[in-house]
């Protein structure tokens, strides 16, 4: 069996403002470097096989910070486990994409929510083939994690996402199991953030109402 321990980045300047990120390399904000500290200092406590990571640098920096408090080696940048892809989108607040696409209306250039599920579950799956009986720490995103919590847990979390957060599954004979949506392990961390990716992110808090 492999365990992942998904987290999300710190908090950036752009999730503050609620401007939609995705791709875009945005890096993290004062707020966030202290949140990755203190999730570093809360992971300490237990120990890891291997640290990986998007390779934006919101997701790298904050490995790097967790990286230096366990004594670990320096992040493993893994491509597919970039951000959700928001087209032209990017860059705007809630504001903004109501005016350039209301309701209803497709975002040119978004990426659709079952390729990242379906990006990111493969590359769970290839770390889980070369480092078995590991656990691994994935620094990520947002809506990776939620992609991922979806397809092993399909309706059951409805839950904030918070920056700093940490989720964990399984990787059973191929099969992916969610073990528990905000870790008790960083029980700690609630208080690093207060605000959820959804309420961060307007195109995710848009598809959410249209789901309910």
């Amino acid at each position: 069996m492999t365990r992942f321990f998904l987290v999300r980045h710190g908090e950036t300047e752009w999730n503050r403002v609620r401007r939609i990120q995705g791709v875009s390399d945005i890096p993290l904000n004062v707020t966030g470097r202290s949140q990755a500290a203190a999730l570093g200092d809360i992971l300490s406590q237990h120990r890891f096989d291997l640290l990986v990571s998007s390779p934006l640098s919101r997701a790298m920096e904050t490995a790097t910070i967790i990286a230096r408090r366990l004594h670990m080696p320096a992040p493993l940048p893994i491509p597919d486990l970039i951000e959700r892809n928001y087209g032209e989108a990017e860059g705007q607040n809630g504001h903004d994409l109501d005016l350039r696409y209301p309701p209803g209306t497709e975002i040119p250039g978004r990426e659709p929510k079952e390729d990242v599920a379906k990006r990111v579950v493969r590359t769970m799956a290839d770390l889980a083939i070369r480092h078995p009986e590991a656990d691994i720490l994935a620094v990520c995103h947002g809506a990776v994690i939620r992609s991922v919590v979806d397809y092993a847990a399909p309706g059951l979390h409805k839950e904030p996402i918070s920056n700093c957060s940490v989720h964990s599954f399984s990787h059973v004979a191929g099969t992916l199991e969610l073990v528990a949506f905000d870790d008790p392990m960083e029980i700690a961390s609630h208080t690093l953030a207060d605000e959820e990716f959804i309420d961060q992110n307007p195109a995710e808090a848009r598809e959410a109402l249209r789901q309910s």
